[in-house]
């Protein structure tokens, strides 16, 4: 086996630093000179060769810190740019907390720049879908809650797969979340894979795009086989279709500019971002319309016609919200909509 890594390396090594070359200067590329993205992506980045159960045997170096080479026990290699080679030194020790689901609670949105520039994808396209199914719950508000990933239907057993190369931060049980391994990548995002039935990989652990971490399931709060797959910030979530185009497979782009916005609960990627002013106008009224969601818990006395004059609204509004009647018996500590 000795053998052949080292040829294998010594035929490799003679490409490695042009390539290398290559890479670096695409990776160091300054991100001011990012402009804003559309949903027309004409370039998109297509996934790495599905590893599946192909295993690592063995990591070679090539001279250059940053780059490595992976042999897979299939007879195949491919690149790696290093965990040594961050966009960010402290990528990896700042918030780096390995039993905590979320751990950037300190950071206010408001805190975080209008518009941050990531490079998703070195030159080496290191990517991969974490699972090729059909959407069964897409990012967005759901039954009066928060839905911050996606939803992608699969059968228990099936393998979920590194989006992109990181480090594990996270891998073990974790409440609603169920078997829940939490990838933490060089330009910062981290990627959450949840309700899995079996974790293949443990916290500290190198991964590369298209590497299975996981099988799919149900634990956690789930209602059948199905993948939750979540992409975040600075612990703020967004659209994970902003990025992935979960119908080919393919990454819709190989940079991103990420606004604030987007942090918002209703910015969904199917939303028409053409119109900057409009969007703000329509993500505002939304919000204002969420604001605006009033409840009212039943105390003894009240009636649906003191409740009608008390909030300013009809006693058949309050029995539409709430899929009632007008002769319906209250009861003390129900809660109903009144706006």
């Amino acid at each position: 086996m000795k053998s052949i890594k080292l040829y294998i390396l010594s035929v490799l090594l003679l490409v490695a630093s042009s390539a290398f070359a290559q890479d670096a200067e695409g990776a160091k590329e300054s991100a001011d000179s990012l402009q804003g993205t559309s949903k027309e992506q004409p370039n998109p980045v297509h996934p790495v060769r599905t590893l599946g159960k192909v295993a690592v045997i063995d990591t070679l170096p090539t001279g250059n810190d940053a780059l490595s080479i992976v042999l897979f026990n299939d007879n195949t290699w491919r690149y790696i740019l290093s965990e040594n080679y961050k966009n960010d030194p402290d990528i990896f020790s700042d918030h780096w907390n390995t039993s905590a689901t979320h751990v950037y609670t300190d950071i206010d949105v408001n805190s975080l720049p209008e518009a941050t520039a990531l490079r998703l994808v070195d030159s080496l396209e290191s990517y991969h879908y974490p699972y090729m199914g059909r959407i069964t719950s897409r990012y967005g508000p759901r039954k009066g809650r928060s839905h911050q990933g996606i939803d992608i239907g699969l059968k228990t057993g099936d393998p979920v797969y590194a989006t992109f190369d990181g480090k594990v931060r996270f891998s073990k049980y974790s409440g609603d979340y169920g078997n829940l391994v939490i990838i933490r990548h060089n330009n910062g995002l981290e990627t959450y894979y949840a309700h899995l039935s079996q974790r293949d990989v443990e916290v500290g652990d190198w991964v590369v795009a298209g590497q299975q971490i996981g099988l799919g399931g149900s634990t956690g709060r789930s209602t059948g086989p199905h993948l939750h797959f979540e992409v975040r910030y600075k612990g703020q979530s967004f659209d994970p279709e902003r990025i992935i185009d979960f119908n080919s497979g393919d990454l819709r782009r190989g940079e991103l500019l990420l606004r604030r916005r987007h942090f918002s609960i209703y910015a969904k990627y199917e939303q028409d971002f053409g119109d900057e002013e409009e969007v703000a106008k329509q993500e505002e009224a939304e919000r204002k319309a969420a604001a605006a969601v009033q409840y009212h818990t039943v105390r003894s006395g009240d009636t649906l016609g003191a409740l009608a004059r008390k909030y300013g609204t009809s006693v058949s509004r309050i029995c539409q919200l709430n899929n009632i009647k007008s002769t319906s018996i209250l009861r003390i500590g129900q809660k109903l909509r009144v706006r």
